[in-house]
């Protein structure tokens, strides 16, 4: 525990959300929610607007739409929210060498390590002037807290939210955190909360009050022993600037539950390619390849092959992927496939043996999860987004676009109908960039507005107008994005 408060956790408001809302100024004060859009989507992130008809991050898509069906639902662009993310990080870095990224909205930073901040005044100056920052180089907010501890620095930027800034003057812990309901503490979940109510402990200051041999009676000795140092506000954890990347993975949840195995194979080795893809963007090679399926009554299935070294190789991992496939039986129908590599490294073994001779598969059936946490897909927070890629350092909770199955058929391959799913950038050859509001029976909404701009003009088109083609998304800020308010 340090003397200072000078540990600040930065945390930015409903970020996905907030960034649609900016993106897109005719949704500005409007209920946004953003997540998978198939029946079997869930909630990634929902605006505060949202959040007031009870919508929250997992939460199942259908019971969001019931909440607020007036909301404006979208697909995730985490293209952009990186873009953004990247933009965030270095303003943290300019604070500090010790940057801890959790997410690509969430890290803290040690600012004594920085140089910027030794005492309180320092550290209060720091929290504002980088809010301040943040707002001038994306238009978005975010909530700082500040204390001297990782933990009470998370709890602060919570308190703070949304677009605040609280700082827990050291020697005050205690006081602030009695009141507070113990699932404020990290890793006290549904179940131990639920447990330790029927115990009669709700609150914070009830849990110091328990004592710690009580508390190691009631959750075990790590669990109650780390229970009670949390609840006297004790925390030595150092901000670590690097986290080992464990895992990188992939998923799709399906509308329809998929019988074709040649659709299911088809689906694996399109889930294998992203895999690499990820995997490369992440600048490392792996060595078990991992194969995830959730079945018609959600039991799941994970099966692993470990090579003989590291690949990134495309072809490689999407041969091992087929071959955990073929021990995995779909009879009764797949609702979900996931696609991994573990056993990360930072080079490729280039030993053709390594990339085409494995060991015996080793995977047995494991409750869930591919293999660990993932590089890119996860928020690091405990409510994460349901049916998504996890991971653990900085990264974000992923939400996989539902995919409908297709029924198989012999009729003559055709040229797929162009989808266009809402909130998904376009751009028209008369009317400029726009995004879409919806589409169906043949016909596409867009609305045409940018970053900066007023509310724009909407427009309906046929699905396959020549004139309007995908595109990339526009700078929040910037070229494009002139005239913010």
């Amino acid at each position: 525990m340090r003397a200072a408060p000078t540990i600040l956790h930065l945390d930015m408001d409903a970020f996905y959300a907030s960034v649609e809302q900016a993106s897109k100024p005719s949704l500005r004060g409007k209920a946004v929610i953003v997540g998978g859009l198939g029946p079997r989507g869930v909630v990634a992130t929902a605006s505060y607007e949202a959040r007031r008809f009870g919508v929250h991050s997992a939460m199942p898509m259908g019971q969001a739409r019931r909440l607020c069906p007036n909301g404006a639902y979208l697909i995730p662009r985490f293209s952009l929210y990186r873009q953004v993310s990247d933009v965030v990080m270095a303003l943290l870095r300019e604070l500090s060498p010790l940057v801890e990224p959790l997410s690509l909205d969430e890290a803290f930073v040690d600012l004594e390590a920085g140089g910027v901040a030794f005492d309180s005044r320092g550290a209060r100056e720091t929290g504002e002037r980088l809010r301040a920052d943040i707002r001038a180089a994306t238009g978005l907010s975010g909530s700082v807290g500040l204390a001297g501890s990782k933990m009470l620095a998370k709890v602060a930027s919570e308190e703070a939210k949304p677009a605040g800034l609280l700082l827990i003057e050291p020697g005050t812990e205690r006081e602030l955190l009695a009141p507070m309901s113990v699932r404020t503490l990290p890793g006290v979940g549904p179940a131990t909360g639920e447990h330790l109510r029927r115990a009669g402990i709700t609150t914070v200051g009830e849990l110091a009050e328990a004592g710690e041999d009580e508390l190691v009676r009631m959750v075990g000795r790590s669990a109650g022993a780390g229970l009670y140092r949390m609840a006297l506000g004790l925390d030595d954890r150092p901000v670590v600037a690097e986290r080992d990347a464990k895992s990188v993975s992939v998923e799709d949840t399906f509308d329809v539950d998929l019988h074709d195995r040649v659709r299911i194979r088809g689906e694996v080795q399109r889930l294998a390619d992203r895999c690499v893809r990820r995997l490369r963007d992440s600048g490392h090679s792996g060595r078990t390849i991992v194969l995830k399926v959730r079945r018609y009554d959600f039991s799941t299935l994970t099966r692993s092959e470990t090579l003989r070294g590291p690949t990134d190789d495309p072809a490689v991992v999407r041969e091992a992927a087929a071959r955990l496939l073929e021990g995995v039986d779909t009879t009764g129908g797949v609702r979900l496939l996931g696609v991994g590599v573990s056993g990360l490294a930072d080079y490729t073994q280039e030993d053709l043996f390594a990339q085409s001779l494995a060991a015996e598969p080793d995977g047995a059936d494991r409750a869930d999860g591919a293999g660990g946490a993932d590089v890119a897909d996860r928020t690091a927070r405990a409510d994460g987004a349901g049916e998504a890629a996890v991971t653990s350092g900085a990264a974000e909770t992923e939400v996989e676009g539902a995919h409908g199955a297709a029924e198989p058929s012999e009729e003559p391959e055709q040229a797929p109908e162009r989808r266009w799913a809402a909130g998904s950038d376009v751009r028209h050859a008369v009317y400029g960039p726009g995004w879409v509001q919806g589409s169906g029976v043949g016909r596409v909404t867009v609305r045409f507005e940018q970053p900066g701009s007023e509310p724009g003009r909407v427009r309906t088109f046929r699905v396959d107008d020549p004139e309007l083609e995908p595109s990339d998304p526009l700078p929040l800020v910037g070229d494009g994005a002139e005239g913010r308010p």
